[in-house]
């Protein structure tokens, strides 16, 4: 089997400021946007994290809203027919 190494042109690419870039080493913009992109993640987990907070913090407040609200049912439970039935609001 011949093995022959095949000549493939090395390839050129061009940066975010339009300078030509061999790919000898990384370009400077680039690694400042990737810098920048990781930066953004960063915030958008810490905000993501906050949000699930106030959700867990929002669900614990209505599981104690319908608490009270079933304690109140059951305390008007035990109220004879007819009460508060005849109630005048004219005033």
């Amino acid at each position: 089997m011949d093995r022959r190494r095949v000549n493939t042109p090395r390839r050129i690419y061009v940066s975010l400021t339009n300078r030509r870039y061999n790919g000898a080493g990384m370009d400077p913009t680039s690694l400042a946007a990737a810098l920048a992109g990781a930066q953004m993640s960063n915030v958008q987990m810490a905000i993501a994290a906050k949000m699930l907070r106030m959700n867990a913090d929002a669900a614990s407040a209505i599981v104690q809203v319908l608490d009270a609200a079933q304690q109140n049912l059951a305390s008007l439970a035990n109220v004879a027919a007819g009460v508060g039935q005849n109630l005048n609001i004219t005033a």
